[in-house]
């Protein structure tokens, strides 16, 4: 059977090669005569792997030396809750930015642990834009301010990264990349920390990666399990307990793809022509509508709904028959949604267009 174009917004796609070249490796790892599956994550050949994978995102990212980078499990949403457990530092108070569904599971575990001040919020349109840094009502006395700078269901992303410098310096920032880490370059000494779960654009499921300035570790709340202290995995090199070791070969084997394909500068061109296919027919065709604001609108994530939403089903149907599949938007709002991370070749989203044109035509 032909691969299917998979526009899933997590588990993803991966990238073919990375595929091919884990399939060749399944059996015996570059002569260890074992899988990566197999080996102990103290052993010196996963020790290497470990080692080159994280050099790997720390050269595609250009993070500074005094910045830990973390393997983690427990998923994007364990960061929810050791967020707060990390970075409150005996402050009771933190800002969130609310952006859609995924920024508001955030404030909800972070009220268990602080006084959340959400400082902006796109609600009021139904979180189909980013509000702009001047509308923000930061607490100058809050330990961080958060924000999703990609809701992976709503289809918003800021174009811009926040700059806190201007108004209390001592902020860091936090962000939950899960849905748009390497998709462009980034400055990491904007942030206090980073995290972001794999399985969108870095690997399978079962890993987190967070990156975190040093300076912000080992001062937690009292009776935060060892599991939740960022300092215990740093001090442990990510392996304080067994890490997810085959998501990390994984990734690592995703991160020397990136570095072969030109790095983040090129991904980010390459993902601008993407979108701007899928973007270009929905702002034209009066039969598909993306609610999005223009300015906002998510390079990764793309959601768009039908002028009949009856017909939801039959292109769903019609689109899995042409080989495009996980359409269907999320249950919580509906429509379709086209995630084209990193790894969707652009003959995916073309083919995805051709479709769309041919839809649209028959059922004018």
């Amino acid at each position: 059977m032909e691969r299917i174009f998979n526009f899933s917004a997590g588990p993803s796609i991966l990238p073919v090669e990375v595929l091919q070249q884990a399939r060749n490796e399944m059996l015996d790892w570059r002569g260890s005569g074992m899988s990566v599956m197999e080996m102990s994550h103290r052993g010196k050949e996963f020790t290497s792997i470990a080692e080159k994978t994280e050099a790997d995102l720390r050269e595609l990212l250009s993070i500074p030396n005094h910045y830990k980078v973390l393997f983690l499990s427990g998923g994007a949403s364990s960061q929810f809750s050791m967020v707060p457990m990390n970075l409150l530092r005996g402050k009771k108070n933190a800002d969130y930015i609310n952006t859609g569904e995924w920024s508001k599971k955030a404030i909800q575990e972070a009220k268990k642990y602080c006084t959340v001040n959400v400082a902006a919020s796109s609600e009021n349109k139904n979180f189909t834009y980013a509000p702009t840094q001047d509308t923000w009502k930061i607490d100058h006395n809050a330990a961080y301010v958060h924000y999703t700078p990609n809701e992976t269901i709503g289809g918003v992303e800021f174009s811009w990264t926040p700059d806190l410098t201007g108004q209390n310096s001592d902020v860091p920032l936090v962000a939950d990349m899960s849905s748009n880490i390497l998709s462009r370059p980034l400055d990491i000494k904007k942030f206090g920390l980073i995290y972001a779960g794999a399985q969108k654009n870095m690997g399978p499921a079962g890993l987190t990666i967070v990156i975190v300035r040093e300076d912000l570790l080992g001062n937690v709340l009292t009776d935060t399990p060892t599991m939740y202290n960022y300092k215990a995995h740093a001090d442990n090199q990510s392996m304080y307990n067994t890490p997810a070791t085959y998501p990390v070969y994984i990734a690592g084997l995703v991160f020397e793809w990136l570095k072969k394909k030109g790095g983040l500068a090129i991904m980010e061109q390459l993902n601008i022509v993407k979108s701007n296919l899928l973007y270009d027919l929905l702002d034209i065709n009066d039969y598909y509508h993306c609610p999005v604001k223009k300015s906002d609108r998510s390079r990764m994530n793309i959601p768009f709904t039908l002028k009949d939403a009856a017909l939801d089903g039959k292109f769903i149907k019609q689109a899995e028959e042409r080989g495009l599949t996980q359409l269907k938007g999320h249950r919580s709002v509906g429509g379709m949604r086209a995630s084209i991370y990193n790894a969707m070749p652009i003959d995916g989203v073309t083919k995805l267009v051709e479709f769309m044109k041919e839809f649209s035509a028959y059922h004018a």
